[in-house]
């Protein structure tokens, strides 16, 4: 297991990084004025210079993704419950997420930006959890599909 969550690490680290790139062209593009934004305002003002805050941002997005990467075996131990892996992968990932997005400056730092981060947060991850549930759904319809035939 320890191999697989470090396999998973090494490729969920440039995926994170990607994410985190293709997201500010996204919001580059939204902007509309023609100004590439890699990074918030606040995290150039907090890193002194907009290329510390550009690193930070590259290393913190490499290491969400690595962390993701990880985790994901938690979605195969099999003797654990659907409740189980989902409690402790959520908290897991919330754990880790929540203050690099807060370093990042991602979200204002108040309660309402705290609140606004994780209702995203929780509905993203819904969402990869429904994504899941079918995905692992689909996988014991044909493991009993597959028994029924050996069965017969």
């Amino acid at each position: 297991m320890k191999k697989n969550i470090i396999l998973r690490s090494l490729l969920g680290g440039p995926l994170g990084l990607t994410i985190s790139y293709v997201i500010t062209l996204v919001i580059s593009v939204c902007m509309a004025d023609g100004h590439y934004y890699p990074v918030s305002p606040e995290l150039i003002e907090k890193c002194g210079s907009e290329i510390n805050a550009v690193v930070v941002q590259a290393v913190l997005s490499f290491l969400c993704g690595a962390m993701w990467g990880g985790m994901s075996v938690m979605w195969e131990m099999e003797e654990w419950s659907l409740l189980r892996m989902t409690a402790t992968h959520l908290v897991t990932v919330s754990v880790v997420s929540f203050p690099m997005a807060w370093i990042m400056e991602w979200l204002p730092h108040n309660v309402p930006g705290a609140v606004s981060y994780f209702g995203i947060f929780f509905g993203i991850y819904l969402g990869i959890w429904v994504f899941r549930y079918k995905k692992m759904k689909c996988r014991v319809a044909e493991l009993n599909r597959v028994v029924q035939e050996r069965g017969q």
